[in-house]
């Protein structure tokens, strides 16, 4: 089954106003060809989405958001909601991302509730899962994984949703795991998907590698079997480097 593959820019808290002309270069250099080949999108800090729909839509880019509250609205000081979102011009949601679930203490069961947010308010989710170095080296990489899929994928999900496999230990540290170890997560978390959501759906989901993902690897980690795309963190924040990356699937 064909999957289009999807690179995903993950901003974090980075992004001014002036950023906007990364996004418009962004938008310049994602060409006919290129569009037929590769989804892009950003997920720009909240501050910047509104401003950059017009910019990202012109050139192609879709939007996503970096978090959103389990709730539609309420007294929630300081969250945002997944329909706020949606009625800014955000197309997808990263929910679960490792810095999420280690400095916000978020749970399995937390990133499911955001997750079926995301899907009430018509956003994909991109849900995210992976282990630390503690956990690889005590060779509970897959139990861990198997575990967060499990737990944080809402079981009436659709096919549509997307999954992002990023080891803590690989991510803004140049580190990644060998070829053969991503192939092998990959695969499992494929399984593990299809054993949620069951139908066939685990066909479906696009499953994105992330962790010190830039030019020079992007080719290579994007032709391991099952990988169907990245999760980009710094190299996503400059149009050079980002359009490098999607550039792996020319």
């Amino acid at each position: 089954m064909t999957r289009r593959p999807l690179v995903a820019g993950n901003w974090k808290m980075n992004g001014l106003m002036a950023s906007l002309a990364e996004i418009a270069a962004m938008g310049t250099a994602y060409d006919v060809y290129l569009k037929t080949r590769v989804e892009l999108i950003l997920c720009p800090p909240t501050t910047l989405i509104g401003l950059a729909l017009d910019v990202a839509t012109q050139g192609g880019v879709g939007l996503g958001a970096q978090d959103c509250h389990a709730d539609a609205s309420g007294a929630h000081t300081g969250d945002i909601s997944a329909e706020m979102l949606k009625d800014v011009g955000a197309s997808y949601v990263i929910v679960g991302h490792s810095e999420r679930r280690a400095d916000h203490g978020e749970t399995d069961a937390a990133v499911e509730a955001k997750a079926a947010a995301a899907l009430r308010a018509g956003l994909t989710p991109i849900i995210c899962v992976g282990e630390t170095r503690t956990e690889r080296e005590a060779g509970e990489a897959l139990a861990i994984v198997g575990r967060q899929i499990e737990g944080s994928l809402p079981a009436d999900a659709p096919g549509t949703i997307v999954v992002a496999y990023e080891p803590v230990w690989a991510i803004g540290t140049g580190l990644t795991p060998t070829l053969a170890d991503i192939a092998d997560m990959h695969a499992f978390a494929r399984e593990r998907i299809e054993a949620r959501l069951g139908g066939g759906k685990g066909r479906t989901v696009r499953i994105l590698y992330g962790g010190s993902v830039k030019p020079a690897n992007a080719r290579e980690l994007m032709s391991v079997a099952n990988v169907d795309g990245a999760l980009v963190g710094g190299a996503s924040l400059t149009a050079k480097d980002f359009m490098a990356i999607a550039a792996a699937y020319r």
